[in-house]
């Protein structure tokens, strides 16, 4: 993929009414991490979708209001989410296109995600603590956005640590056969998998891409979260679970790295991602 494909995604119809590109849900925060369901949110808006709800603990869901006006809130009881939260989520998960589910809301709502998860049947992006006591044979319609270390505890919970001997000595393109290839269930499943490095490797049932945008300073903390919510703004849009991931995974490595890096070194952070997206239009790719 290259910019002007991505461009393209993200562009609309001249006739295009509100909705037409889609609403997303991002479910997530905690009292600790406010910032990350509003990075995702953001980013999902940013990557083209008419409208983003985050679904948040209230103190939480505050705080986003109070930092802006562009995201919609719905609040939850309790400063994070339960089981007793679950059912509501499902119901509230029907009334859009694509629902992003994990970032900032911690190892406490393990039961609420597992839950969530197995219930739901929408297009989902799972990101974050809400992958880490969750097996591959849990997910369906889902995009997963693992680093290798919730890789490594996915495939723990999936009885498939014999596998990490061979992904920890093995280059981008044989890693990517690897899990392809042990991972049939999970992708016949219609399921993607996003597994972010150096190299990100989006695998699907019959398809591998590589995506090598990016520098050391995508490290640093928020950058995960803006590309769930590229993700899943891009999927709420396009309704394409192989194509999102791609785009989003080479889009905010692209922004790291013709447009901040060499503007700020390695100084940048995650939020001047979603500032930066506003130029690419400037640009363009052969």
């Amino acid at each position: 993929m290259n910019l002007n494909q991505v461009k393209k995604l993200m562009d609309r119809k001249k006739n295009s009414h509100k909705g037409e590109n889609g609403y997303a849900l991002v479910i997530g925060g905690s009292e600790e991490y406010v910032g990350a369901v509003t990075l995702a949110g953001l980013a999902a808006l940013r990557a083209g979708c008419d409208s983003v709800t985050i679904a948040a603990p209230e103190k939480v869901a505050w705080a986003v209001h109070k930092y802006v006006p562009d995201l919609i809130t719905h609040k939850i009881k309790g400063s994070s989410f339960s089981i007793k939260n679950a059912k509501e989520m499902v119901k509230l998960a029907d009334r859009y296109d694509a629902v992003l589910v994990g970032n900032g809301i911690t190892r406490k709502a393990d039961k609420f995600c597992q839950y969530f998860i197995k219930k739901s049947p929408k297009l989902k992006v799972v990101d974050a603590d809400a992958l880490k006591s969750l097996s591959f044979k849990d997910f369906s319609n889902t995009i997963l956005t693992p680093h290798e270390t919730e890789l490594e505890m996915m495939l723990v919970n999936s009885n498939k640590e014999f596998l990490l001997p061979k992904l920890k000595a093995s280059n981008a393109k044989e890693k990517a056969e690897i899990l392809q290839g042990n991972l049939r269930y999970f992708l016949q499943n219609d399921n993607v998998l996003l597994v972010k490095g150096a190299t990100d490797i989006i695998i699907s049932k019959n398809k591998i891409a590589y995506n090598r945008t990016g520098n050391q300073g995508m490290t640093k903390a928020g950058t995960g979260d803006i590309l769930a919510g590229l993700v899943v703004g891009f999927l709420a849009k396009t309704k394409d679970m192989f194509k999102s991931a791609v785009a989003a995974s080479y889009i905010n490595g692209f922004v790291g790295d013709v447009l901040l890096k060499k503007k700020k070194g390695y100084t940048f952070i995650a939020s001047d991602i979603l500032e930066d997206l506003e130029d690419i239009n400037k640009l363009s790719t052969k």
